[in-house]
């Protein structure tokens, strides 16, 4: 046995699972994302990883080899998905008070963040920039079996402006502290895409204005279109998706401009950035919870009184933008930008999309079948059905009725592995 496998044997047994050749799922109910409707007695059968079959286990047979699952009561969704965290990052520490640490600290720390947000039942995530190419070392290691957490689509370093919110800007000249994805001009931009791609990035992240937690306006616009076009135009030669951090509706419009898949926070977006996107087929990922979180918990964890501040002043807004672009018909994908408040909470935000004008299975679509088309991996997640992973979450419930049932996941499989049960 390689040396890998046995790693990968070994942490699925840890976490209470089993691996076997083929497994075999039954439960009281399986919801149909794409539809809405649920699937009596369900049977989910696994094979290599892969999901062969899926109907009532009436009307199956249990194959002679399988491991069989068994979850009375239990209501079957497929794995969740986050696109929009921060697995290096963690809420306890805001401001300058994680200037302490060395720099190998965020990566490590990024492990245990990824095996929480894998026991919270979301089995893939995009992780949209991270210091040190921490993001792809961690996507590596949990592909090679070393510890237990989601499939990670890394962004590696985010793309943005001089001096703007993907810039490093909490210290003096005298300390000559910069990113090193800092893009001027649309050449010096295809060339940090090419650069990410080379380390191991599989989506691009830009930031198109500024944000809350930098020094700068959180809505003031800080690429050009022409900037943003090459950017996305290299990124799509590559095969790469391209996130836009956008909260102004200036950076918005530019960013639907320029060609973009999808837009994070899209916080003050206007009717015309509605409209652009609707037209264009742009997704809005609208991190709606994560403010809670902030204005509870952030002065104690360090985060500065103008970053606070911020947030507040923003908040609501996003909020009831989220609810007219969910209106309109704009396409939501389910972005948290875990790391701002805990990992593994990242099913909280379910129920404030739904306050928020969002039907149950409109939240959840976000987080299933939208997120995986956004991901370019419409085949892989997102949904039960043969072909794709066998990426399996179970609740006690009917999500339908109370979306808070997602926080309370019983059962967690990836690619035919429990584990969490």
């Amino acid at each position: 046995m390689r040396l890998t496998a046995a790693i990968a044997l070994t942490a699925s047994l840890l976490a209470g699972g089993a691996q076997a050749k083929t497994v075999a799922v039954t439960a009281a109910r399986l919801l149909d994302v794409s539809t809405g409707k649920y699937i009596e007695s369900p049977m989910v059968v696994i094979t290599n990883g892969r999901i062969t079959a899926v109907g009532p286990a009436a009307a199956m047979t249990i194959p002679a080899d399988a491991e069989q699952v068994d979850l009375p009561g239990q209501t079957l969704l497929p794995g969740l998905i986050d696109t929009h965290v921060h697995l290096s990052s963690s809420p306890l520490y805001g401001g300058y008070t994680g200037l302490r640490f060395t720099d190998s600290f965020w990566a490590i720390i990024g492990s245990a963040n990824a095996t929480a947000t894998l026991n919270a039942g979301f089995t893939t995530v995009r992780n949209v920039g991270s210091d040190f190419y921490a993001d792809v070392g961690l996507m590596q290691a949990i592909d090679e079996g070393f510890f237990p957490g989601p499939r990670i689509v890394p962004a590696a370093y985010s793309i943005g402006a001089t001096g703007g919110h993907c810039d490093s800007t909490y210290l003096p000249p005298s300390e000559q502290s910069f990113s090193p994805a800092v893009a001027d001009g649309p050449e010096e931009g295809r060339k940090m895409v090419r650069l990410m791609h080379k380390y191991g990035a599989k989506v691009v992240k830009i930031c198109a204005t500024g944000g809350v937690f930098s020094n700068d306006g959180v809505g003031v616009q800080q690429l050009a279109v022409d900037e943003i076009r090459a950017i996305v135009t290299e990124a799509h030669m590559l095969g790469m998706k391209v996130a836009a951090h956008a909260h102004g509706p200036e950076g918005i419009r530019a960013a639907i401009l320029g060609g973009v898949d999808t837009i994070e926070h899209a916080s003050l977006v206007d009717d015309e950035g509605i409209k652009l996107a609707l037209k264009a087929g742009t997704f809005f990922g609208m991190d709606i919870y994560n403010t809670d979180y902030t204005q509870s918990e952030g002065k104690k964890n360090g985060v500065r009184d103008s970053e606070i501040a911020k947030d507040a002043a923003i908040g609501e807004a996003q909020r009831q933008n989220f609810c007219k672009s969910i209106k309109a018909g704009v396409k939501q994908i389910y972005s948290t930008d875990a790391g701002i408040y805990p990992h593994g909470d990242n099913a909280r935000q379910f129920a404030v999309m739904v306050r928020y004008c969002a039907t149950p299975l409109q939240a959840i679509q976000a987080a299933t079948i939208n997120a995986a088309v956004a991901l370019g991996m419409p085949g892989d997640v997102g949904q039960v059905s043969a072909g794709r992973w066998g990426d399996l979450i179970a609740v006690k419930g009917d999500p339908l009725a109370d979306v808070t049932v997602l926080e309370k996941v019983t059962f967690v499989m990836k690619g035919g592995v429990v584990v969490r049960r």
